[in-house]
């Protein structure tokens, strides 16, 4: 009998810490939020990961944000103003399907976060 609720323990322990760690798609009034910081973990700019936040209000991007990372602030202020609002106002299924070219001079960092994009909005359409 201890051993079986020592195992039921561990199950609901791993069980909860698993829910309560995802946070890649959450909703806040009433817009879906999807958080790529542990979906793209592996998808490397120049100096490392480029995480995003993206936010989409009636299957529509509303806006996408850039969330802390370690890129070349000169650099990635480049790709920040000449990416981050090409999806917005565009359908999820019309986001998914735009060809967006990097910034010259930028070209790691700009295909990590068309990359995030593209992961977040497949992670969107898959979980929502």
């Amino acid at each position: 009998m201890k051993h079986s609720k020592k195992i039921l323990l561990a199950a609901s322990l791993c069980l909860m810490s698993f829910m309560a760690g995802d946070n890649t798609l959450t909703k806040e009034n009433g817009v879906y939020v999807i958080d790529t910081t542990e979906l793209g973990k592996d998808v490397e700019g120049y100096n490392g990961p480029t995480p995003l936040k993206i936010y989409i209000n009636n299957n529509k991007v509303e806006k996408i944000e850039a969330l802390k990372s370690f890129e070349t602030p000169k650099y990635y202020v480049k790709v920040k103003k000449a990416l981050l609002e090409k999806w917005n106002g565009l359908k999820v299924k019309d986001a998914k399907a735009l060809k967006v070219d990097a910034v010259t001079g930028a070209t790691f960092s700009s295909e990590a976060v068309i990359k995030n994009v593209q992961l977040g909005l497949d992670y969107y359409e898959s979980h929502k």
